[in-house]
């Protein structure tokens, strides 16, 4: 089950937002209320590592992702 990373909705201004992880199966919504607080939160969306390794372990990059932003 993959692990999700979640973050408190401040209420007021000057109020710090609060990170918390939680296990979830893929199928399950998101959630919308800290499970113990009821307090707001949003998924916060993180990227992965973001490249591919070639056998020998090294990063490789064709040079453009073929989706035309220009990446080469």
């Amino acid at each position: 089950m993959p692990t999700y990373v979640y973050e408190t909705i401040p209420e007021q201004k000057g109020q710090k937002s609060v990170q918390f992880e939680l296990q979830q199966s893929m199928k399950d919504a998101p959630l919308t209320k800290h499970p113990e607080t009821g307090v707001p939160v949003r998924r916060v969306i993180s990227g992965g590592y973001g490249f591919v390794g070639t056998a020998k372990g090294t990063p490789s990059h064709s040079g453009s992702c073929g989706s035309g932003c220009g990446c080469g």
